[in-house]
């Protein structure tokens, strides 16, 4: 099965939350209400550099994502 890169997600558990789960490499979820990441890969030193500068461009994507999708409900 192919997903998308980036997925959509909401819990009752977590009222304010905006979840939006990355499916390829680096996995992860992130919070958009407190940009906190959830990694689903394990790092090591040198991958955590690299990271490092991807995370910015990372979060971006996730909420460009997350923008789009909202614009089209109210389409």
């Amino acid at each position: 099965m192919e997903l998308p890169k980036f997925i959509l997600g909401d819990n009752t558990a977590y009222p304010n939350a905006i979840f939006i789960i990355h499916t390829e490499f680096p996995r992860f979820i992130i919070n958009l209400e407190n940009d906190e990441i959830e990694w689903f890969e394990e790092f090591d030193a040198l991958d955590e550099k690299e990271l490092e500068l991807m995370v910015g461009k990372l979060i971006e994507e996730a909420s460009s994502f997350y923008d789009d999708e909202v614009s089209k409900y109210d389409e």
